[in-house]
């Protein structure tokens, strides 16, 4: 379906203010340094525009031209591939596929978490508190092990991972007590500009970047 008269730049992302996996696609964006029209919205009452060109009306939904892209795994690869400088997964078959399975982990164990606590009810958002405190708690080798998550540069897996680690104040997660590799590695991520570009406003409150 082709884009409305809404969207006058031929990259347009629907978004929501505050969402791992729109922050997810925004840090892409960011690391790949594209230009693009941000549309806001919010999910419980999504756009006419949206809602003609998602059979789900969810977000991230990404628009070029003719196409139209959604859910954040193929957004992602989609732009990884279509703008390929910086690279943002290994060469190699072996280490892309470990990357994607460990992206597909987040998505499937660490993002409902972050859902739950900050839509669920007290008694679901106290569970994924305690569920994320164990992933993290569980991950802290993978951190120590390389200086991006599973790997040497950073990647889409960063990506994905990076939104967690940015709403932990926010979502009321402390880090583990051996969590500094953690902390470490939040601060490479935040203090890079893209980071800083991928931010919405709202986003931008939940944590503090680094001077």
């Amino acid at each position: 379906m082709a884009a409305s008269p809404r969207m006058r730049n031929a990259l347009t992302l629907f978004s929501a203010n505050d969402c791992v996996l729109c922050h997810r696609v925004r840090l892409v964006l960011a690391a790949k340094g594209v230009t693009y029209d941000l549309i806001e919205v919010d999910p419980q009452n999504p756009p006419e525009d949206l809602i003609d060109l998602n059979p789900y009306h969810s977000v991230p939904t990404l628009v070029e031209r003719d196409l139209v892209l959604y859910a954040a795994s193929v957004v992602s690869e989609y732009l990884d591939e279509r703008y390929p400088h910086p690279p943002l997964m290994p060469v190699d078959p072996l280490s892309r596929a470990r990357l994607r399975l460990a992206t597909l982990r987040l998505e499937h164990d660490w993002v409902p978490q972050v859902q739950a606590i900050q839509m669920g009810t007290k008694s679901q958002a106290d569970a994924g508190r305690k569920r994320l405190r164990e992933l993290l708690t569980a991950s802290v080798p993978l951190f120590k092990a390389f200086k991006f998550f599973l790997n040497t540069e950073m990647s889409l897996a960063d990506c994905a991972m990076a939104p967690i680690i940015w709403r932990l104040p926010s979502l009321g997660v402390a880090l583990p007590k051996d969590g500094k590799a953690l902390e470490d590695y939040g601060s490479r991520i935040f203090r890079n500009p893209g980071f800083a570009r991928s931010l919405t406003e709202q986003e931008r409150r939940l944590n503090e970047l680094p001077g």
